[in-house]
């Protein structure tokens, strides 16, 4: 199984909305970035992800997981090559991990999340997710 880390802005979609979408989930559409699309491509059924507070919070708040593997994005004009992938929540982190936290944790200090900041999905290696999953109070 690979990780993930999927930004939002919680004034577009938070973390409550993803919840209340409840296990149908929704699609994450609006990727317009390349290598942000291979990730979502790359993406499986079952992969887990961090949900991420970007802007305002900058936060990881909570856990998906991919139920539907990568399609056309709907919200795309015709032609354009853009996908998305299908996700829902599974669980709420117990203590919400600070940009700040993930700064200050060296065994964070190569995640994409700091040094690709501004892509929107990103990858997340099997240390990186057992370090963040055990500093939001969780298990890995």
């Amino acid at each position: 199984m690979a990780h993930w880390l999927y930004k939002s802005e919680p004034f577009k979609w938070s973390w409550d909305q993803q919840v209340a979408a409840g296990d149908t989930g929704t699609f994450w559409d609006g990727v317009r970035n390349h290598a942000a699309k291979l990730n979502l491509m790359r993406m499986k059924a079952g992969d887990r992800g961090f949900f991420y507070h970007s802007n305002e919070g900058k936060e990881i708040v909570g856990l998906v997981e991919v139920i539907r593997e990568a399609y056309p994005d709907p919200t795309a004009e015709a032609g354009e090559p853009w996908v998305v992938v299908d996700i829902k929540a599974v669980k709420p982190l117990k203590t919400p991990v600070s940009l700040e936290a993930v700064k200050h944790e060296p065994a964070l200090a190569n995640m994409a999340l700091l040094k690709l900041s501004r892509l929107s999905v990103q990858p997340v290696t099997d240390a990186e997710w057992a370090t963040v999953c055990r500093m939001g109070g969780i298990e890995p």
